[in-house]
C-alpha cells in the first residue's frame, strides 16, 4: 500500500498506483477528493496531454499546485486517466 499524506491528513492510497516516469499516478476512488481544488495551473505534455493541477487544503491551510493529473490524456497515456501525481517536495509518501 502506498500512502500519500499531508500534515498526517491521507490524500491518497493505493496498492496499485501507476507508476510513469518517475511519478505514481493514484486511481480517482483511492483519492481524498473532498481536500482538492483545481488550481489555475495548466501544463501541456507533448505525450501525455494537458494536465490540470490541484490544490489540497487540509486543517485550514491550502498548499498550491500539490497534485496534478490528466483528465483525458492522449491515447499513450490512457492508463492515467484520471489519476492524480503528487508534488513530492509537497507531501510524504508512506
Amino acid at each position: 500500500m502506498v500512502k500519500v499524506t499531508l500534515n498526517g491528513t491521507v490524500l491518497a492510497q493505493s496498492d496499485s498506483p501507476v507508476k510513469l516516469e518517475g511519478n505514481q499516478y493514484f486511481p480517482p476512488e483511492s483519492l481524498t477528493k473532498d481536500v482538492f481544488v483545481q488550481s489555475a495551473t495548466t501544463y501541456t505534455c507533448p505525450w501525455k496531454g494537458n494536465a490540470v493541477y490541484y490544490d489540497a487544503t487540509v486543517n485550514g491551510s491550502t498548499v498550491r499546485d500539490i497534485a496534478w493529473g490528466y483528465p483525458q490524456p492522449k491515447a499513450a497515456a490512457q492508463q492515467i486517466a484520471g489519476h492524480l501525481a503528487f508534488d513530492r517536495k509537497k507531501v510524504a509518501f508512506e
